[in-house]
């Protein structure tokens, strides 16, 4: 067994492997569609979920040229009120003008296709290039946590590969680079990591192994069950952790993001971070 030659790769996806390759294989191999819901209550997760998606919408089309009192219109949520107001009054400073929202990119990755969804570019041609994600976690994360993200890597090296159209057809540098993480519940504390020449190197290195170590795992066992995460705490916001024999209760939705500042040996990886690759 092979993955498919039109397989592709996404932050999502690479921090699935990463965090619990069954779970990857479930999700993206298998494509099992598992009923479990990923956090208690049910009601608060989904409507956060909502709440995101609604405003990651909001900015996309403000950034197009839609005018705010026309948007505000349209919100009745006071927690997506509040972000909003928020977001016109504490956006992220010193953004280049030229502004490109939602933007896909694409490019060639251990013989597959590596893609992101970007919630925003915004360009100053030849000079700079900031990547913004908006992020609506109810708790700021650390900055160690982030950094080991898969997105922290996948979005500035996959800009650098494939973001020349953008750069008025010049090819990028590494340290012309930067990502923003801009949080509706913290406007004042976005938190900004700059990219660098020895970061994209290393950043290459490390997905293309990535792919080659999931391209070697199912080779080498084709339709038999992936490994299990050794981090059983994981499995409480997983879909598939009753498949899995992994416990059927949800884990309580007011601890996941605790998660996100006090623990240095744990992560989870839940769909409200990944809100960024929905289709709207």
């Amino acid at each position: 067994m092979s993955l498919p030659p039109d397989f592709q790769f996404s932050q999502a996806s690479l921090q699935d492997y990463v965090d619990c390759p069954r779970r990857f294989q479930l999700r993206y191999l298998l494509r099992v569609d598992w009923p479990a819901i990923e956090a208690e209550p049910a009601l608060e997760s989904e409507r956060h979920l909502q709440q995101g998606n609604a405003f990651h919408r909001l900015v996309h089309q403000h950034t197009l040229g839609i005018p705010e009192e026309r948007l505000l219109d349209a919100v009745a949520d006071e927690d997506l009120r509040r972000w909003w107001y928020n977001y016109l009054t504490l956006p992220p400073a010193d953004l280049p003008t030229t502004r490109y929202p939602e933007v896909v990119l694409s490019a060639p990755l251990g013989g597959y296709r590596l893609v992101a969804k970007y919630d925003l570019v915004a360009v100053d041609a030849g000079q700079r290039i900031t990547v913004v994600d908006w992020k609506t976690y109810r708790k700021r994360p650390r900055l160690k946590w982030l950094g080991e993200r898969l997105q922290t890597r996948v979005y500035p090296y996959l800009l650098v590969q494939a973001g020349t159209h953008l750069n008025a057809g010049l090819p990028l540098q590494p340290e012309q680079v930067a990502m923003i993480y801009w949080y509706a519940n913290f406007p004042g504390m976005p938190e900004r990591l700059p990219y660098d020449a020895a970061r994209y190197e290393a950043d290459g290195a490390y997905l293309a192994s990535l792919v080659e170590e999931i391209e070697g795992e199912v080779e080498r066992l084709g339709e038999a069950d992936f490994p299990l995460t050794f981090q059983e705490r994981r499995c409480n916001y997983c879909p598939y952790r009753s498949l899995c024999r992994r416990g059927a209760q949800a884990g309580a939705i007011e601890e996941i993001e605790e998660e996100l500042d006090v623990s240095d040996d744990f992560d989870i990886s839940l769909d409200l971070e990944q809100i960024a690759e929905i289709e709207y």
